[in-house]
């Protein structure tokens, strides 16, 4: 644990180093400056406070509807929210379903003490992962119920390690592991955790309130135009490469493409080399003609899931790097969903491929090769579509179980 301690004192330091050049660096160091003083001014001493954890925004998403069925059924408590990473804080931070949104401290033995005699949680749950050694070793001294919700674990992950006994030990804390397979809960049990319930994923309850919600976008409808649509969100580099030759290959589809990053060079590229004629989001006004434009690129955040609506196709980025982005906010939408080979990691995208309902790609002849008979024949269209969205239907329910067995 004196090593971990060490480690964690030097990543602080590392960080503080980095700040000097690096934005994400810095937002880390400036939020967790004078934290401690900013919590106990804003928290009150008399506050039921349930703490809810999550590491950035993917995790947020999956924690979303578990704080909001809280704060709906159990007014009688203040939601915590905390982050680890600024990707997550900086978008979030105004988020109106919690009451406190802070970034979480290092986790030194000092800080965890500290963090939980301002907070004093009745209730702690973690999403997905974030095993924070010190922190829950204090939450299991002060006998605080804690849960971990959405969970998943890996045969090679650290528990099952010689050296990962320490890890071992902090599985303890969790009143209740909420698991996403029935692979999680057995491999808990050769570790002797009986205490495994397999609640599905909560990222299906949301995309499906996502779903519900969507909004209107008067841009968009006008640069559809009533013709077929194919949007590619969370989009790098060598996701563009192959979608730059679809879209010149396939005159008659409008195109939306949603940058994952807003690197000004692939988006001057992507306006570029569009035959068809392209233009930014952020670029039009009421009185621009978009109708006549082939691609539409989405250089904003936060309407991307509406966007799904819209569409007859889907392509989620990221396959080409360490791993794809969100395919359930398209499975939702009953959409066919194309994405690079770094899925496998993925529940989800590997269901989707083996119901038919996605397909992996590495090179442009196999996205070409998915994309023509969608596009040609309405019934292998729907038949992919349906299964996208009775899949995402099938899975709901998480979110219910999980509060459930909290509060009862």
């Amino acid at each position: 644990m004196w090593l971990y301690d060490i480690a964690l004192i030097c990543y602080g330091w590392l960080i503080r180093l980095a700040a000097l050049r690096h934005r994400k660096a810095r937002s880390w160091v400036e939020g967790r400056r004078n934290l401690f003083a900013r919590m106990e001014a804003a928290i009150r001493p008399t506050d039921r406070i349930v703490w809810v954890h999550v590491a950035s925004l993917g995790e947020f998403e999956q924690g979303r509807p578990l704080i909001e069925r809280i704060r709906r059924e159990h007014p009688e408590h203040k939601i915590l929210l905390t982050f680890f990473s600024p990707s997550g804080y900086e978008i979030r931070k105004n988020y109106a379903g919690a009451d406190y949104i802070f970034y979480l401290p290092i986790d030194t033995r000092r800080n965890a003490r500290r963090f939980l005699d301002i907070v004093r949680p009745e209730i702690a749950i973690f999403v997905k992962y974030e095993f924070w050694l010190n922190l829950l070793r204090e939450l299991r001294r002060r006998r605080i119920r804690t849960f971990i919700v959405s969970a998943i674990f890996h045969r090679h992950a650290v528990f099952f390690r010689c050296y990962g006994g320490w890890w071992r030990e902090a599985l303890e804390t969790f009143e209740v592991l909420f698991v996403q397979n029935d692979e999680s809960k057995r491999l808990l049990a050769e570790l002797g955790f009986d205490n495994a319930i397999v609640s599905g994923d909560t990222r299906f309850d949301r995309v499906a309130d996502i779903a519900r919600a969507a909004r209107h976008i008067e841009l968009v409808e006008r640069f559809r135009d009533d013709k077929p649509l194919f949007v590619a969100g969370s989009t790098w580099g060598p996701d563009e490469e192959l979608l730059l030759r679809l879209i010149n290959e396939n005159p008659a589809i409008k195109f939306i493409v949603a940058p994952h990053e807003m690197d000004e060079a692939r988006i001057e590229r992507l306006l570029a080399e569009t035959k068809g004629g392209a233009v930014r989001y952020t670029q039009c006004t009421p009185e621009t003609k978009v109708a006549n434009r082939q691609l539409l690129v989405l250089d904003t955040v936060g309407i991307l899931s509406s966007v799904y609506g819209y569409a007859t196709w889907s392509y989620i980025g990221g396959g080409f790097g360490v791993g794809i982005h969100n395919t359930l906010e398209a499975a939702t939408f009953g959409l066919p969903i194309a994405f690079g080979p770094n899925y496998r990691t993925f529940k989800e995208a590997c269901d989707l491929v083996t119901l038919g309902a996605a397909r992996s790609i590495a090179t442009y002849e196999e996205l070409a090769a998915w994309f023509a008979p969608l596009r040609d024949d309405p019934e292998v269209l729907d038949r992919a579509g349906r299964a996208a969205k009775e899949y995402t239907q099938r899975h709901q329910g998480a979110t219910e179980l999980i509060t459930r067995t909290i509060f009862n």
